[in-house]
C-alpha cells in the first residue's frame, strides 16, 4: 500500500473515530488537553502500525483498546504521579441539570468503573466485548458494572426523587 493510500485511509479513520477516541480518553483522564494528547497518540499508533481489520467494529475495538492502554500508561507516568491537575469541565457541553448530575457522578467514579460504564452505556458494547477490549474476565466486567451502578445509585440518591 502506498504512503498516499495510508494517509487517505488514516484521514478517513480519524474522521470516523476521532470523537469516540477522544470521549474514551476524556472519560478516563478527565482532562481535555490530556485526552487530546492521548487521542493524537492513538492515531499516530494507527498510522505506524498500519493494521488490517476484519470489520469496522474490529477497527473501533482496536482503537478503543489502544486508547485505554495509552490512558493506563498516562496514569503510570512519573509526570502524572507527581503533579496535580486542575479540574476541567466541558463548558460548551449542552447538558440539562439532570444530565450534568449524572455526568459528574460518573466522573467521580474510580477509573476502573468509569471505563466499563463508558464502554457499556456510551459505546454500546456487550459485557463479553468489554472483557475482550479490557483483557479481563467477563465476570470481572459484570462485577465492575454492578459496583459502578451501586455507587452511582448512592451518589444520585435523592437527586431525582421529584421526577
Amino acid at each position: 500500500m502506498s504512503d498516499a493510500a495510508v494517509c487517505a485511509g488514516a484521514e478517513e479513520v480519524l474522521e470516523r473515530y476521532a470523537a469516540t477516541v477522544f470521549a474514551a480518553a476524556y472519560a478516563m483522564v478527565k482532562n481535555k488537553e490530556d485526552a487530546e494528547d492521548i487521542a493524537q497518540e492513538v492515531f499516530i499508533s494507527y498510522v505506524k502500525a498500519k493494521p488490517a481489520f476484519e470489520s469496522a467494529e474490529h477497527e473501533k475495538a482496536w482503537l478503543l483498546r489502544v486508547t485505554i492502554n495509552r490512558c493506563k500508561s498516562f496514569f503510570r507516568s512519573a509526570w502524572q504521579r507527581k503533579t496535580t491537575g486542575l479540574e476541567d469541565d466541558f463548558p460548551d457541553t449542552p447538558f440539562t441539570p439532570d444530565e450534568t448530575a449524572v455526568v459528574e457522578a460518573v466522573n467521580r467514579l474510580p477509573k476502573k468503573y468509569r471505563q466499563v460504564i463508558y464502554l457499556y452505556y456510551i459505546e454500546g458494547y456487550a459485557t463479553g466485548e468489554i472483557a475482550a477490549i479490557l483483557e479481563m474476565p467477563q465476570n470481572t466486567v459484570l462485577s465492575q458494572l454492578a459496583r459502578a451502578r451501586k455507587l452511582l445509585k448512592t451518589a444520585l440518591k435523592g437527586e431525582f426523587d421529584d421526577v
